[in-house]
């Protein structure tokens, strides 16, 4: 199979610079054979080192959740992106924003713009699942409960002093459905207070989704 093949057989994964070396181990100047297929439209660089299928050689490509996890790990998408994911939200989001242990960043790449947020551990780990996207392509994403708490805490801003005012940022604001909201799993949320920035501002969002 030669190298046009086996990017194509890869369409649906974000391919890396050290597998495409593994896979032109038989050139002299790889770099050079990568710029060709580059060039050609056999690849696409969507950052430095990171590379997807070109428009040449794919039948498809990465969902956008799927490169999300890889432009930079660790991390898992939440907040807008996952809400909307879970059709919580009813804007479409056009940016994918995700959340990691580094430094907060910024990714404006050819296929779209991914954020990512710090957020500190152990709080970071607490509530995500591996969800299969489509054609096998699986991603860490959020649940529900996480995506919502990750919006409270990296809005700037944002303190919610009363369940009342919960409720005019969840409903008014975000517009979620509250029948979407009593399916909230209050419990496991009130499991990550004691590790969760803005302790304050969650403990009202738990207050009112259990008044419904």
């Amino acid at each position: 199979m030669d190298i046009n093949q086996t990017i194509a057989k890869y369409s649906n994964q974000p391919i890396t610079h050290q597998l495409l070396k593994s896979w032109l181990k038989g050139y002299k100047r790889p770099n050079d054979k990568i710029n060709a297929l580059k060039s050609e439209g056999i690849l696409e660089s969507i950052k430095k080192g990171f590379y997807i299928a070109g428009p040449k050689a794919r039948s498809g490509r990465p969902e956008n959740a799927l490169l999300a996890n890889h432009l930079l790990g660790p991390s898992y998408v939440s907040i807008d992106t996952a809400l909307s994911y879970y059709g919580l939200i009813p804007e479409r989001v056009y940016t994918i924003t995700s959340m990691t242990t580094k430094a907060s960043r910024e990714f404006s790449t050819p296929i779209g713009l991914f954020t990512y947020v710090h957020l500190p551990l152990p709080y970071y780990s607490f509530g995500l699942n591996m969800v299969e996207l489509s054609n096998e392509q699986f991603a860490i994403i959020a649940t529900p409960e996480k995506a919502l708490c990750d919006k409270i805490i990296s809005t700037s801003g944002l303190i919610l002093r009363s369940a009342s005012y919960a409720r005019n940022y969840l409903v008014n604001d975000l517009r979620m459905e509250e029948d979407a909201l009593k399916e909230f799993n209050t419990k496991m949320m009130n499991g990550w207070l004691s590790d969760a920035p803005k302790r304050g501002s969650l403990q009202m969002i738990i207050k009112m989704i259990n008044s419904l």
